[in-house]
């Protein structure tokens, strides 16, 4: 499976995303970014050399290629309307490439599950929002 149409429009319709990878004792960190998702793929990364020094690509380059990615939106509190979707993936050693930063280097992220959930919008109601669950083959 894959991700839905719905789900490729939300992604390319985000600037940001929080990107978790863990570090050195298993220490979670977590950082909103600017993405990219070319519908194979998640890149984060920017330009220069110095973003290879960033936590998130020590982590990576030290071996913890698990990520978690979450893409969301507070649409309204009024009434209360949330979207997202939550991804885990496999981090790979960076690139050199160009992406929506200019040129740099970026880690390309494989998604391995995802969790969407209120794509259309809707007000959440009585109930919590169902949750769209897929497991995603590798390329």
């Amino acid at each position: 499976m894959s991700f839905t149409d719905d789900e490729i429009a939300y992604l390319r319709s985000q600037p940001l995303a929080r990107v978790a990878t863990l570090g050195e004792g298993g220490q979670p960190d977590v950082v909103p970014l600017a993405f990219e998702f070319d519908g194979t793929f998640f890149w984060v990364g920017g330009p220069g050399s110095t973003v290879t020094n960033t936590r998130k690509f020590r982590n990576v380059r030290a071996g913890n290629h698990d990520v978690a990615l979450v893409i969301d939106d507070m649409v309204s509190l009024d009434p209360f309307i949330a979207r997202g979707i939550r991804i885990y993936g496999r981090a790979e050693q960076p690139f050199e490439r160009v992406g929506m930063v200019g040129p740099g280097y970026y880690i390309r992220i494989t998604p391995t599950s995802s969790w969407s959930w209120n794509m259309a919008g809707e007000p959440a109601g009585d109930t919590w929002y169902e949750t769209r669950r897929t497991v995603h083959e590798a390329p």
